[in-house]
């Protein structure tokens, strides 16, 4: 039954492989995000914004909340 079953979807073969693709790209993306050497590194960069003036203590705030929730895994 499997190599029947294989026949038949044979025709789908490039969506499937597509989604692979897309689930591969989407995991990676995910693991980049959460991750806490990447959320240090930005809230560093964002710090070094706000010392610099190019944003307002406002902005700082709203940003560093966004990435202390990544870093929680929110």
């Amino acid at each position: 039954m499997g190599l029947i079953k294989e026949v038949l979807l044979l025709p789908i073969a490039p969506v499937r492989g597509s989604l692979w693709a897309v689930q591969q790209v989407l995991t990676e993306a995910e693991r980049q995000y959460y991750d806490p050497a990447s959320i240090r590194a930005e809230l560093a960069r964002l710090e070094e914004r706000l010392t610099s003036g190019e944003i307002d203590q406002e902005t700082f705030d709203r940003i560093e909340d966004e990435l202390l929730d990544r870093l929680e895994g929110k």
